[in-house]
């Protein structure tokens, strides 16, 4: 059956059962925002402020969904205003798949208005880029980018459709194909099964590590992004229950292990808590798993567990032994390298290994205090707000101490930039999560210097109708920058100090959203109880002190349990 190529677009999408698009329109684009008029009733589109906000909300959309997320823009610069977020979502192993339309092929590469090489600039960011010149070939190009970017190792995918490629007189033979099962890679060819299917676990590298299990008297877990992208969180908790084992989250990995699971040991890292930093620097066995070793998780790579034997399991191959050298690894999506495990793992007890370890967690009550403090407004947080609460973070102080405080106990209830540490995520991908969970309420946490960057997507916010709460953690500066400064920089505040606009609660109300500044705990809990009750979009302008800062805190390049901050 021949339909025109526009329709072909959007029957596509359909196929791969999407019914929410992120974007905004431009003039290379119109050709497909004009089929969209048509599909109103069957895909809902998201008029975001900005392209870098459509694209982030896209990617809260598939954290928190665990489905494909998309977005559109333009071209020229309405592609490159896509890159951060593209940059954002690969990092983070995120699955989106971002349309642009570019000029039209008699236009390509005499630097026609609004041009730009999208797919050149995409590669080096994005699991695949395709430039596609030939409407014919719009349902394969299609299929193959939903299949990469769900498949493997998640991640983002770009299409760039020339525009005369959209024209309404491109007519192409089409034929729906049901695409309920985005791991189901039959019929997609001109693919290398690697970058489609998740390769098949070891049996000998499974038992393998069984016998090193069997063998270690201090093991350690850690949980990482991984855990999270393959929904793999029941199978490692019964994993961390019968190995009876700490266990350590990464930044990425938050939602993958309950927080307040009695083997939880916190963050590690660069923020690491007490508990996990000297866990693996004690244990005799580390198990990562979805964790691929960053320099805020191994900062000396060299001296990272040196006395350990360390094991890795991951769905790329390329991450192994990158930035650290293991003793062993597994191949395989986390999921199903987890159960294997179980299948055959016996129940362990390490009561003197916990025991050593377990008591050095922080307590978790937060002290009284005449001024607000950060834990108090996470407390307030913690204490108020429904417990399946969606929590999306910018990127700074704020995050860590969102990530220390907040406990997170399912995939996709913490929404962070943890590889590119994007400041700006925070709004975008709360919109996203919104719109994928009606039924939830989402918070988004920020810092005054992140929320500047993408507040103008309160307008989204107001528009739509979406109840995101916004708390922003005020203290006048660039705090993780001037905590670094603080204490490696002898106090040299060279442009961090933000002693300017806007007033937040004039600018909350001056997007129709509700408005509050609180500077006690007790203001705090008024404000949450009304913004949570009112039943629309709100910020709470959290005043703190300038010189709070994240602790503990061990310095980039340094051991693990070299704190400079205890």
């Amino acid at each position: 059956m021949k339909i025109p190529a526009t329709k072909a677009i959007m029957e596509c999408l359909l196929e791969q059962e999407v019914d929410t698009i992120f974007g905004y329109p431009g003039g290379t684009i119109l050709n497909v925002y004009d089929e969209l008029y048509n599909y109103r009733d069957k895909i809902h589109h998201v008029l975001t402020a900005h392209e870098q906000g459509a694209a982030h909300a896209a990617d809260g959309y598939a954290r928190s969904t665990g489905k494909v997320g998309v977005c559109f823009a333009t071209s020229g610069p309405g592609a490159t205003n896509l890159t951060t977020g593209i940059a954002t979502a690969h990092l983070d192993s995120s699955p989106v798949v971002f349309i642009t339309c570019n000029v039209g092929e008699s236009l390509l590469g005499r630097d026609a208005f609004q041009e730009v090489d999208s797919t050149g600039i995409a590669m080096p960011i994005t699991k695949a880029a395709f430039l596609v010149r030939n409407a014919q070939d719009i349902p394969g190009v299609m299929r193959q980018a939903f299949a990469i970017a769900a498949n493997g190792r998640p991640g983002p995918v770009l299409i760039d459709f020339l525009k005369n490629v959209t024209a309404p007189d491109q007519l192409i033979d089409y034929e729906f194909v049901p695409w309920r099962d985005n791991r189901n890679c039959d019929g997609v060819r001109e693919l290398s099964v690697s970058r489609l299917k998740n390769p098949e676990p070891d049996r000998q590298d499974v038992d393998t590590l069984l016998d090193m299990i069997a063998a270690a008297e201090r093991p350690l877990l850690i949980c990482g992004g991984g855990v999270v992208r393959s929904r793999a969180h029941e199978a490692f908790r019964e994993f961390a229950e019968k190995v009876d084992a700490p266990v350590a989250i990464t930044v990425m990995g938050g939602g993958g292990f309950p927080g307040s699971h009695p083997l939880t040991t916190g963050m590690i890292g660069m923020h690491g808590s007490r508990a996990s930093n000297m866990a693996c620097d004690t244990c005799d066995l580390l198990i990562a798993v979805g964790c691929r070793f960053s320099d805020r998780v191994a900062l000396n790579p060299a001296a990272f567990a040196k006395q350990v034997k360390i094991v890795q399991i991951d769905i790329d191959r390329a991450e192994i032994d990158k930035n650290v050298l293991t003793d062993h690894h597994i191949i395989g999506s986390a999921r199903k390298v987890l159960e294997m495990l179980n299948e055959k793992l016996p129940q362990y007890k390490h009561d003197a290994w916990k025991n050593q370890i377990l008591p050095l967690r922080a307590p978790s009550v937060a002290e009284e205090s005449a001024v607000l403090t950060p834990q108090q407004i996470l407390d307030v947080i913690h204490l108020k707000a429904p417990g399946d609460s969606i929590v999306a973070t910018d990127v700074g102080q704020h995050q860590m101490w969102a990530i220390k405080y907040l406990h997170f106990d399912y995939p996709g209830q913490l929404l962070t930039s943890g590889g590119f540490g994007t400041m700006g995520f925070g709004l975008g991908a709360a919109i996203g999560a919104q719109m994928g969970n009606p039924e939830k309420r989402v918070l988004h946490i920020t810092g005054d210097g992140c929320f500047r960057m993408n507040c103008h997507e309160l307008a989204t916010v107001q528009y739509y109708n979406l109840p995101v709460i916004t708390v922003v953690f005020n203290n006048g500066t660039l705090g993780m920058v001037r905590q670094w400064q603080s204490l490696l920089y002898k106090k040299r505040y060279s442009e961090t100090t933000l002693n300017r606009g806007p007033d937040f609660v004039k600018l909350a109300e001056a997007y129709g959203l509700q408005g509050f500044r609180v500077s006690t705990r007790t203001e705090m809990e008024t404000a949450l109880e009304q913004a949570l009750g009112c039943g629309r979009g709100a910020v709470i302008d959290c005043v703190l002190d300038i010189d709070e800062m994240v602790r503990p805190m061990v310095s980039a390049g340094a051991g693990i349990t070299d704190f400079l901050l205890s």
